[in-house]
């Protein structure tokens, strides 16, 4: 299975401030990320912000530009006068070609960190990655809700290893726009290793054929809204066209029509035109089949009958004679066969997958092998982030925390692919009106917020006084 050492090096740190129902927040995202809480205090919102923020900053790689920003420098260097002849650019590519390194940030020309540094103030594209996600006229509309209008809403994101930030950006909004703010760490190191080129060769082709090779990780995030059981049962009547115009971009000249939010509308684009032979992962197909296997106890089965045609998603139950359609199966069927779909073909090690409450319809048996396929996705390096309402989903997760360190200990020697170490696990509460505050691993309780102790000593606490009056009623029967 994949080396999740990636994952667990670099560090994502994300901190937010007035941002709807969220006082405070401030999170450090985990290979598996738990939000767990109160409804309507702001775990989907972060969720949700988390989804923006991966599309507006190319992912959180340590490097936070896309394949389009390098394009964008070469053809900036290319026609600069500065760089006409190349002359620097040839400096710069015969030392890394002798191997002269660590090759850093602060290594380049001046006029390739400004533009690359620029490429982070992203107010633009922020502001119209939140308005999407959160179905929005203004960002404005985020600044807490639960507070004085002229707060500042305030969101910052951070990546880094250990004590050295590769790269930040902070955005606010007080009410006129939201604003972005990037720096890029002067000592990130560009080049880890001798270039392997053509000495005769050397020009800004190859200078940009470098950048794309190094810090394009080309990795993806993947969006499981709380909706997708009943979108899973109507996708076929709804074309992609229609799904292009349904966010509130497309419909800013009928404004009084509801519009998808961007995650729904991204996940539906995804279903309509899904094809699972597209870079597939083997990694993780074998975790589908095994969520098959072991929870649906049946396949997901994909129908087209006519090619080109939109997909039509059957299920068929382990020794069934025939396919049922999702509309006749159980909610469980609904409520999973997106996830079994996404993981076979859209999918990969590296993304970052993100799923509002995967418990949902779920037998409680049932919620706790869904741990466990979290857990192998870990192992595949796929990055999760999860909503959840679950006790048991969170008890089998602490028994899993549990085995993995045993097996650091050297005493669990069981070959199994499901198991975590408690630093490959973050939990954060979500509670109203206080700030989101982590969830630390405890060997005895696990990562089960203080709230859920308190709901069972009600209810155990009711049960004992009911009780008493039962036997009161009783005993004074008895007595007449």
């Amino acid at each position: 299975m994949h080396d999740t050492k990636d994952l667990q090096s670099t560090n994502v740190h994300i901190k937010v401030q007035n941002f709807g129902p969220i006082e405070q927040a401030e999170i450090d995202l985990r290979p598996l990320t738990v939000f767990v809480g109160e409804s309507n205090t702001g775990k989907t919102y972060l969720a949700a912000l988390i989804y923006a923020l991966y599309g507006s900053f190319a992912g959180f790689a340590r490097f936070p530009w896309s394949h389009h920003d390098v394009l964008d420098l070469r053809l900036t260097m290319r026609d600069s006068q500065v760089y006409a002849k190349d002359e620097e650019i040839r400096e710069i590519l015969e030392k890394l070609w002798k191997g002269e390194l660590p090759y850093r940030f602060s290594d380049l020309p001046q006029e390739m960190r400004v533009q690359l540094q620029s490429s982070l103030n992203t107010s633009e594209i922020f502001s119209s990655q939140l308005k999407r996600c959160f179905d929005l006229g203004s960002t404005s509309d985020l600044i807490r809700f639960t507070s004085s209008p002229d707060n500042k809403m305030k969101v910052s994101l951070e990546v880094r290893e250990r004590n050295q930030t590769f790269w930040s950006a902070a955005a606010r909004d007080s009410g006129l726009g939201i604003t972005v703010k990037g720096t890029v760490n002067e000592n990130l190191i560009i080049c880890p290793e001798k270039m392997d080129l053509p000495k005769e060769t050397l020009g800004i082709e190859d200078f940009e054929s470098h950048l794309r090779q190094y810090i394009w990780n080309g990795k993806k995030v993947c969006y499981l809204p709380a909706a997708r059981s009943g979108l899973m049962q109507s996708h076929s009547v709804i074309a992609t066209s229609l799904i292009e115009h349904v966010t509130r971009t497309g419909l800013e000249h009928l404004p009084e029509v509801r519009a998808f939010s961007g995650m729904i509308a991204d996940f539906l684009k995804l279903i309509i035109l899904y094809n699972k032979e597209n870079n597939a992962s083997d990694e993780v197909i074998h975790v589908a089949k095994a969520l098959e296997d072991e929870v649906l106890c049946g396949e997901i089965e994909v129908n087209r009958s006519v090619p080109n045609s939109y997909p039509e998603f059957l299920y068929r139950p382990w020794e069934a004679k025939r396919a049922l359609q999702m509309s006749h199966s159980s909610s469980i069927v609904s409520e999973l066969a997106p996830l079994v779909l996404f993981l076979r073909g859209i999918v990969q090690p590296g993304d970052l997958l993100i799923i509002e409450e995967p418990e949902a319809h779920l037998h409680p048996a049932a919620q706790t092998r869904i741990a466990h396929i979290l857990a192998r996705l870990i192992r595949a390096g796929v990055r999760v982030v999860i909503t959840t309402h679950s006790d048991w989903l969170l008890q089998q997760i602490g028994n899993l925390i549990r085995q993995g360190e045993l097996k650091k200990l050297g005493k669990n020697s069981a070959e199994s692919e499901s198991w975590f170490t408690k630093e490959e696990v973050g939990a954060w509460w979500f509670h109203s009106e206080k700030p989101v505050a982590e969830i630390p691993f405890d060997r005895i309780e696990g990562i089960e917020p203080s709230d859920y102790e308190e709901v069972a000593d009600r209810l155990y606490n009711t049960f004992v006084e009911l009780e008493r009056q039962f036997l009161n009623e009783e005993a004074a029967g008895k007595n007449e």
